[in-house]
């Protein structure tokens, strides 16, 4: 498989289930965003959801973990970054990964600069096309995916990322 696929229309469909399971089952959850490639319409992406649960206070956010784990979800902690609760979930069949969970407590910064980014993707056919481009190259240099191509994408994703945050 390839690491960066075309863009799938069922890509939001599937993050709305899934964030629909959250809220049903996280207690204390304000809102659940779709972020990432897969939420940018005709953006080619690799295929895994990443979403955005929004926490009332860190108490909640913390208290979360245990009903992540029943949904299948493997809690990382911060994974690198303060502030946030990492947790990722793969098909119990296939193992393919399938959601990133980037979840924080309302008001830290990384979630207006999660969503300044989306919503520059969404309203701009070439940002698109451009991040595209990025990650075309990134996915051909670095086929393995992993750290390498997230890194290769950075200096794009953090100018771009600067940008949105101006206009957002």
């Amino acid at each position: 498989m390839s690491l960066v696929v075309p863009y799938d229309g069922t890509w939001p469909i599937r993050a709305d289930e899934e964030m629909q399971r959250l809220r049903e089952a996280v207690e204390g959850l304000i809102t659940v965003h779709h972020i990432g490639s897969t939420s940018a319409p005709g953006l080619p992406a690799t295929p895994i959801l990443d979403l955005l649960p929004v926490f009332s206070h860190d108490a909640a956010a913390d208290a979360s973990r245990a009903a992540l784990e029943v949904l299948g979800y493997e809690w990382m902690g911060a994974f690198g970054l303060a502030g946030r609760r990492y947790c990722r979930r793969d098909d119990p069949e296939t193992g393919d990964r399938q959601v990133h969970a980037h979840a924080y407590v309302q008001g830290h910064a990384d979630i207006r600069r999660h969503l300044a980014f989306r919503d520059a993707l969404r309203a701009n056919v070439s940002l698109r096309a451009a991040y595209a481009s990025v990650k075309g190259a990134c996915a051909a240099r670095h086929p393995e995916g992993g750290e390498a191509y997230g890194t290769c994408k950075s200096a794009w994703i953090a100018k771009t990322e600067s940008r949105a945050l101006e206009r957002y």
